[in-house]
């Protein structure tokens, strides 16, 4: 890169990748807000079953990029896993419009197997466009975040609203088209991140061992052997409990080992610590998106059920009030990435711990506002859509506190031949999370525990109670990010 391209601003690949991530959103968000409310309304599932399934999908969606992140690494390349990634996911989208439960569990297979291969290895694209040391990659970043929440506003605003009016099923081949549209932009504009390294096939990759087919074809034709398995975790989502737990162990040797090896090849005493903080962040990251991915499970279903969305005469779709987070990430991501630098020149821009635990207190402060909603109840034992609101409001801002910085913490905490590995192994922890997430959804809903449909004053009541839990029990966690916050700055050595 050239002093000259510094001083002008961001890489141009970055736009390129804004784009092409944001279309890969549309069809992620557009497959995420409709499924919930599909599989209960639809295909008839319970709440906890939808919950449970949803967690499993969700939560296999983020184990992927373990997976994605290794063979790009190891195989195929980053440019390469993207590709393939946008293709499975593309057709995955395509496969649900079959209408049956097959075929949506097969298309979700196809799903998270493609954005394993997407997700982790675009990231890694965006921090290879920026130099050690160079202070606008936080902001680089933030800026490709609000991408993601572009995308992420269009899906629930025109996906959601196409699938609950028109048919889920033309909800579902908008979000297929989105992918598409992510994947020409990807490709057209190739040349514009092309000073990344590592974006073809690896020297490994690129050795054969079956007539013309090399290691990295066999690794994209292996790949759909992975789709039934998802299909059967998916439907057998207990088995998530031990493969979860299992790959986070697997993950902390290896980024530990790594570390250990960097420091003895390079005659320093900081990989191994920075790897340890990597996995303190992971257990802290799990925390907060278990809670805040309650949007695509109980606060859609609570939506449905006891909020008034009544606007001047037109109901709002419930999945439509999960548009709020995406709304506010645009409106105040910029504000934001320009707030991070102006406090870095000021010398007040505070740690990467008080970041994490100021973000989990604004998640909490959002889920005891339904207390407040409790008190504006109407006859319908509904509150006003102003409750939602300020929820996503305060979720959105603690978001905004969190999750772009910890996008650029791992790129900056992991050694460079594991860059891939690390951002598979961050994407771990949103899969544990989104798991969990599913989980803590089952128990709310409007069944009891022994299977009867609750009245809405009994669900409403069921609701606010698990919120309030919620609300309370994350704000001890961001207490105790707070007053541990040097112990992990010491093990971060210098990563700001």
């Amino acid at each position: 890169m050239t002093n000259n391209q510094i001083k002008q601003g961001h890489p141009q690949g970055l736009m390129t990748l804004f784009f092409s991530e944001m279309w890969e959103r549309v069809c992620y968000y557009g497959m995420r807000v409709l499924l919930t409310l599909y599989l209960v309304k639809s295909l008839m599932k319970g709440d906890a079953d939808a919950a449970l399934i949803y967690g499993a999908y969700t939560g296999l969606v983020y184990a992927a990029p373990i997976l994605g992140g290794k063979m790009a690494d190891k195989f195929l390349g980053y440019r390469n896993a993207v590709l393939l990634g946008a293709i499975l996911m593309a057709i995955g989208e395509f496969l649900i419009l079959g209408g049956s439960e097959q075929f949506l569990m097969i298309g979700m297979g196809a799903l998270i197997i493609g954005n394993g291969y997407f997700k982790a290895n675009i990231s890694t694209i965006v921090g290879k466009l920026y130099e050690d040391g160079d202070p606008r990659r936080d902001s680089g970043f933030t800026i490709f975040y609000i991408g993601i929440n572009i995308g992420a506003l269009l899906a629930t605003t025109v996906i959601a609203y196409v699938g609950e009016t028109y048919g889920f099923k033309y909800g579902f081949g908008l979000a297929g088209i989105g992918m598409l549209l992510g994947l020409i932009i990807f490709w057209t504009g190739r040349n514009n991140y092309a000073a990344a390294e590592g974006l073809g096939f690896t020297e490994e990759g690129k050795q054969k061992v079956f007539g013309p087919l090399n290691k990295a074809h066999m690794v994209g034709i292996l790949s759909l052997l992975l789709i039934p398995v998802c299909y059967f975790l998916i439907l057998q989502n207990s088995w998530m409990d031990y493969i979860l737990i299992g790959l986070f162990l697997f993950i902390s040797f290896t980024l530990i080992k790594a570390g250990i090896t960097a420091d003895a090849e390079q005659k320093v005493s900081i990989w191994k610590d920075r790897m340890i903080a990597l996995l303190i962040f992971m257990i802290i990251n799990i925390t907060f998106w278990a809670c805040f991915e309650q949007a695509g499970t109980s606060l859609t279903l609570f939506a449905d059920r006891n909020v008034d969305r009544s606007i001047f005469g037109w109901e709002m779709p419930a999945s439509m009030t999960q548009f709020f987070n995406p709304f506010f990430i645009i409106v105040f991501g910029s504000i934001f990435s320009v707030m991070w630098v102006k406090l870095a020149n000021i010398g007040k821009n505070p740690s990467i711990p008080l970041k994490f635990a100021f973000g989990i207190l604004q998640l909490a402060l959002g889920f005891l506002v339904t207390n407040v909603g409790l008190q504006f109840v109407n006859e319908a034992y509904q509150v006003p859509l102003i409750t939602l609101v300020v929820l996503y409001l305060l979720h959105t801002t603690g978001e905004l506190f969190l999750s772009p910085i910890g996008l650029s913490m791992v790129t900056k905490l992991s050694p460079k031949n594991i860059a891939g590995t690390a951002m598979g192994a961050w994407f771990l922890s949103f899969a544990i999370a989104n798991y969990v997430g599913g989980k803590i959804a089952s128990l709310t809903g409007g069944h009891s525990d022994s299977g009867q449909v609750l009245t809405a004053a009994e669900g409403l009541d069921k609701y606010i109670s698990i919120f309030s839990t919620i609300g309370f029990v994350l704000i001890g966690i961001s207490l105790l990010i707070i007053i541990f916050n040097k112990p992990l700055k010491k093990l971060m050595h210098g990563v700001v």
